[in-house]
């Protein structure tokens, strides 16, 4: 049986299907961006959430291949983000390097084509902060598929930091991450390390934390308060909430500080190109924005 089943609503079936496949996905503010998008365009599509369970995933992507499946692109997240590779047909040349998609778009012939928007909609964030990243020192906590994203961009970039540090609770992790990359990119400048005060957050001007630790409310600070300090940028790719525990005592040190949700932003609208096949106006971007903006009451 196709994939139809998954959507309870049959007068949504007469529409174009696009959404976000990972676990969970409760805190997702994607819907909104895109489904504002949509609504703007006047486009008869709607963007719905696929929470799918490790198990769901391979026949989730065998259904998507079926002619009557209304799903025609998809976004990514975690845990996915490397494991859906192997469902795809083709890959944009920057996956062949960064071995992780987050957008895929699925064309009239039924083919699956991944990219990643999280690599550009990261460094597009940077800039409008105004952030620097050459002969900078890195510090990244987690070693998930927006770490492999942003380690990868960082090092294929002109302007590469200094240093880059990550860690991992798992070592091994963080260890296979690290080699993997080294296969497709030159990553000299990075550094696994044994623990969180091993990434020598003190004298570093970028940290980042790709977890999901700060999500809900009783989760710890993965960070010691004074490790932070003034000189640096604090960014934690965690949007929802607006503010983590990591990110008010950064502030309170007098950091600059920012969460996920630019990133969010900027990879949405290069993933709603792709699906569009056509650059899309300022108009509509700052309706996704304020879309998400909205969501998180902002």
């Amino acid at each position: 049986m196709p994939l139809i089943m998954i959507w309870q609503n049959m007068e949504e079936y007469n529409k174009s299907l696009y959404g976000l496949v990972g676990y969970p996905l409760g805190h997702s503010l994607s819907p909104l961006m895109h489904n504002a998008a949509f609504d703007a365009l006047g486009v008869d599509a709607v963007y719905k959430l696929f929470p799918l369970q490790e198990g769901e995933l391979e026949p989730f992507f065998k259904d998507l291949k079926d002619e009557e499946s209304p799903i025609f692109g998809l976004n990514v997240t975690v845990p996915y983000k490397e494991k859906v590779v192997r469902f795809l047909d083709n890959v944009d040349p920057l996956v062949d390097k960064i071995k992780a998609v987050n957008t895929i778009f699925i064309n009239d012939k039924r083919k699956l084509v991944g990219y990643n928007t999280d690599a550009p909609g990261f460094l597009a964030h940077l800039s409008e902060l105004g952030f620097a990243t050459d002969e900078k020192s890195v510090a990244i906590i987690g070693a998930g598929g927006a770490a492999r994203a942003i380690i990868s961009v960082l090092c294929l970039i002109v302007e590469r930091p200094k240093s880059i540090k990550i860690y991992d609770i798992d070592k091994g992790k963080a260890e296979f991450l690290v080699k993997d990359i080294s296969e497709n990119i030159n990553i000299d400048i990075v550094e696994t390390v044994n623990s969180i005060d091993d990434l020598n957050i003190e004298s570093s001007e970028l940290l980042i934390n790709a977890t999901p630790i700060g999500m809900k409310e009783k989760d710890p600070c993965l960070v010691e308060e004074g490790l932070l300090h003034s000189g640096m940028l604090v960014y934690d790719l965690i949007y929802n909430p607006a503010e983590t525990e990591l990110l008010r005592l950064a502030r309170e040190k007098g950091a600059q500080v920012s969460n996920g949700l630019g990133m969010l932003y900027y990879q949405g609208v290069l993933a709603f190109q792709r699906w569009a096949e056509q650059e899309i106006d300022q108009k509509i971007k700052n309706i996704m924005r304020k879309a998400l903006e909205k969501g998180l009451g902002l």
